[in-house]
């Protein structure tokens, strides 16, 4: 089965999601099924990662079948490194929205159920196609569910948020189709490794870099590209949200260090600098943003605008890093900074959507002056969230200070003012976490908040999870950033050999 853990991973909640489209009789035996496929597919996971051997720089568990010979397309997976943190990630997170949707009243349980094993499959298709056309088709099948997650069980507005989600990523992707077929015309392939190896002038990186680029940004999605997140995060059921903040932004940071940055870095070299000012905005502006925020949701959904304005910014700091030092060491700190951040975002993002969910669940609201003292009524569930509050705001010890500081250090080498703008997101964030805290779980119990229902077991579980999770990242991250170091160094000489 090793040979083959690929296809598992993808068709086993592929299939089985569509399988469940069509039980309909009782919704115990639907939570069961659903939470023994995620855990088996969580499972095959953990033996993908321990399988993966960190000293090679090759892609690994290889699966490579001509699909459509008349077009030049095969079914060719294998990952690296990169691929196997964000489908662990992956899997993960959508094992966790299974124990969690288990304790909710849902209309159509086994269709919500269905989307959800279909976006699991589909991202992990993402995460493994060698192919590009292969990793079109999981890209764009991955908005169906998304998109009717939101459409369906979401809020009021859903509708409104739904379709702006859906017009935004796939006009996107229409550019990163474009790209591909330009790409396959001159060299005559859909092979992801023939792309490492194509020699594009200048002004032709340019314009692919522009195409892809703008794909992946409104996947992340970068500032003046995020409009649509707000929305589609209040209008989300908390499961969609959980999802959408932990695993689809990181499709579009995905895109990035896998076709972009390798493919075309004499492009990607040339607007570096207007990326690495779009990253700061993001980081700096939005941070603010979200301070003005009522609703919870979007106050995290800003946050991780913000976040993930790091992300990009270690991604576009390696071309002034090779202006400036040249230095191999200081370009993979940065590139392990990007990575660290996009795993520790997936882990506190969908801790702080899923706390936000279980105080909506409870009050039916998720206005932040609505509420107040919710301490006195939840310590427990109150404890998790002041924690997750302090780890989104780079507590040292948690896992964001990591993945933050070694953006900081990279960006010190380049420019003192990109460090000092980046390292304002610490007291930006921990305004609006701080105050979040303040405003929701102190101060006197509000009128008329009368539920003092505790988390429960389950919440219990999930919530002590994804905190150790953070702590073990925070405290020991010797062991992810070992993990990935072969294959950031190896991606680092790809992309100096083409510059």
């Amino acid at each position: 089965m090793i040979n083959n853990i690929l296809s598992f991973l993808i068709w086993l909640p592929i299939i089985s999601g569509l399988m469940i489209l069509f039980y309909k009789r009782n919704d115990a035996v639907l939570n069961f099924l659903n939470i023994i496929i995620n855990f088996i597919v969580f499972f095959l996971s953990l033996i993908l990662l321990n399988s993966y051997n960190q000293t090679s720089t090759n892609f690994q568990f290889i699966e490579n079948t001509n699909w459509i010979p008349s077009l030049n397309i095969y079914y060719f997976l294998g990952v690296d490194a990169i691929s196997v943190l964000l489908i662990f990630l992956n899997t993960i997170i959508f094992l966790i929205v299974s124990l969690y949707n288990s304790t909710l009243n849902l209309k159509n349980r086994n269709q919500y159920y269905a989307s959800f094993l279909l976006a699991n499959g589909l991202t992990i298709g993402v995460f493994s196609a060698l192919d590009a056309i292969l990793f079109y088709i999981f890209f764009e099948a991955l908005l169906i569910p998304m998109f009717l997650i939101i459409g369906i069980w979401g809020g009021a507005n859903r509708i409104y948020a739904s379709i702006k989600f859906f017009i935004y990523t796939f006009l996107g992707s229409i550019l990163l189709l474009i790209a591909f077929l330009y790409i396959n015309s001159s060299i005559s392939s859909f092979n992801v490794l023939s792309f490492y190896e194509s020699n594009f002038s200048l002004i032709e990186q340019e314009w692919l870099f522009i195409a892809m680029a703008i794909a992946f940004a409104i996947k992340i999605p970068m500032f003046p590209f995020h409009t649509w997140l707000p929305d589609a995060h209040v209008e989300a059921p908390t499961s969609g949200s959980v999802v959408l903040a932990a695993i689809l932004l990181k499709v579009g940071a995905y895109g990035f260090i896998r076709y972009v940055l390798p493919v075309v870095p004499l492009g990607a070299s040339s607007l570096d600098m207007f990326f690495i000012i779009l990253s700061l905005i993001a980081i700096v502006y939005v941070g603010i943003v979200a301070i003005t925020q009522n609703d919870m949701k979007k106050l995290i959904a800003y946050s991780s605008i913000s976040h993930m304005g790091f992300v990009t910014l270690g991604f576009f700091l390696i071309f002034q890093l090779f202006d400036s030092t040249k230095i191999q060491n200081d370009i993979v700190v940065s590139l392990s900074g990007s990575m660290y951040q996009i795993i520790s975002h997936g882990f506190v993002s969908a801790a702080l959507f899923i706390c936000v969910g279980s105080i909506y669940d409870r009050y039916k609201t998720k206005k932040i002056s609505d509420l107040s003292g919710l301490l006195n009524q939840m310590p427990v569930y109150s404890w998790f969230f002041v924690f997750f509050a302090l780890a989104n705001c780079g507590l040292p010890g948690t896992s964001s200070f990591v993945g933050e500081l070694l953006i900081i250090l990279a960006s010190f080498k380049t420019s003192f003012i990109f460090a000092f703008l980046a390292s304002s997101t610490l007291i930006i964030s921990a305004v609006y976490s701080l105050w979040l805290v303040k405003r929701v779980i102190y101060g006197e119990l509000k009128a008329g908040l009368n539920n003092d229902i505790d988390a429960n077991f389950l919440e219990k579980i999930i919530l002590f999870s994804l905190a150790l999770i953070v702590l073990i990242l925070g405290i020991y991250p010797d062991y992810m950033m070992t993990y990935m170091n072969i294959t950031l160094q190896n991606l680092t000489n790809n992309i100096i050999l083409k510059i």
